[in-house]
């Protein structure tokens, strides 16, 4: 289901909103990327202890046309960046439509304002019960080969709850969408 999703996308099926309609455009963000650059305060050894410290995770907020907004991850405390986060939360992640069809297919280099990308911080959270279920289907129904990762790596579902949401979509510079608006807002 997934890849029909990044077909329709590629098609032109699916299209971007314009990009001074910021939240629109975060919520298509986050619902078109299937992995992002999280980054935490590093608990390693120094010189880094205390620096920020990026790793790339898969992420999902749903399935494929029905996203909630919520990045939703798989994670493992052998992660050098869950161990990071087990001691501190906070957490910033980006998402670009860099990863997609759409920025390759119209010539936009992805520093370029026209491939838009999410800047999102918060706090990593685990979740359980009902919220963990939904996590499961909405990660394993995008990244199947999750269902057969080693279970003695003792893997849980997290969600970036989110404090504040920066995205850069257009020529004049990053604009703020609230976390009110962002989840009110429908991506297509």
């Amino acid at each position: 289901m997934w890849r029909l999703w990044v077909l329709l996308l590629a098609a032109g099926a699916l299209r971007v909103p314009p990009g001074k309609e910021t939240a629109r455009m975060a919520r298509f963000v986050v619902h078109a990327c299937d992995w992002g650059a999280l980054a935490t305060i590093s608990t390693q050894e120094p010189p880094v202890r205390g620096q920020p410290f990026a790793n790339v995770f898969s992420i999902s907020d749903g399935e494929v046309s029905n996203g909630t907004g919520v990045p939703y991850m798989y994670l493992t405390a052998l992660d050098i960046s869950v161990k990071d986060l087990l001691v501190n939360g906070n957490a910033s992640l980006t998402l670009s439509l860099a990863q997609t069809s759409y920025c390759k297919d119209k010539g936009y280099d992805p520093q370029d304002p026209l491939c838009a990308h999410v800047i999102f911080n918060g706090v990593v959270e685990k979740v359980t019960g009902a919220e963990a279920d939904f996590a499961k289907m909405a990660l394993f129904s995008r990244h199947p080969e999750m269902n057969d990762w080693p279970v003695d790596h003792h893997w849980f579902f997290a969600k970036l709850s989110i404090s504040n949401i920066w995205v850069l979509s257009h020529f004049g510079g990053i604009e703020t969408v609230t976390p009110k608006d962002y989840f009110n807002a429908t991506p297509w």
